[in-house]
């Protein structure tokens, strides 16, 4: 086989495994299955997806994707966001960064160790919570990505334990 031959081949193995990397992980059932299983270690009920919910998210995730700036959209859902400078973190990824402030979650007296932040976590085991819908973008100029999930009814309302 020539040089040009295997080089073309390389090249197309390379691609190919690069897009099987940024597929994996962001699918709805990879972002479901990473809430739930958070929801399930506190005995809450699954969350389900909402195509409604998820194309508000599409929606937002794609007008930030500009400058894939952290900033709310203040509409109607309650909200994560996500923002990494490669493009190589996934849905999951995301999950599993907010679910890890659960450390910093003190159930008895609900609040946040100090200097902390544990609402990304409250939000996604929020018991009133029942539907998700998640979108990912890559940001423009291969700035990384843009991840966030939507919930319907909103969480943490204060004063209010989440599950």
């Amino acid at each position: 086989m020539s040089v040009a031959k295997m080089f073309a081949l390389f090249a197309c193995v390379v691609v190919l495994t690069m897009q099987s990397t940024t597929l994996a992980q962001n699918t709805q059932q990879d972002y479901l299955d990473s809430h739930n299983a958070a929801r399930s270690a506190v005995s809450v009920a699954d969350i389900s997806w909402d195509d409604t919910v998820q194309a508000y998210a599409e929606n937002y995730a794609n007008q930030r994707k500009s400058d894939c700036s952290l900033v709310h959209s203040g509409g109607q859902y309650g909200e994560n966001l996500f923002m990494g400078s490669s493009t190589s973190y996934t849905g999951v990824d995301a999950v599993n960064l907010w679910v890890n402030e659960k450390q910093y979650y003190d159930y008895n007296t609900n609040t946040c160790a100090s200097g902390e932040t544990c609402g990304h976590y409250t939000q996604v085991v929020w018991r009133h919570s029942t539907q998700l819908g998640c979108a990912r973008v890559e940001c423009d100029n291969n700035a990384g990505v843009f991840i966030i999930c939507s919930y319907n009814p909103p969480g943490n309302y204060n004063g209010e334990k989440p599950y």
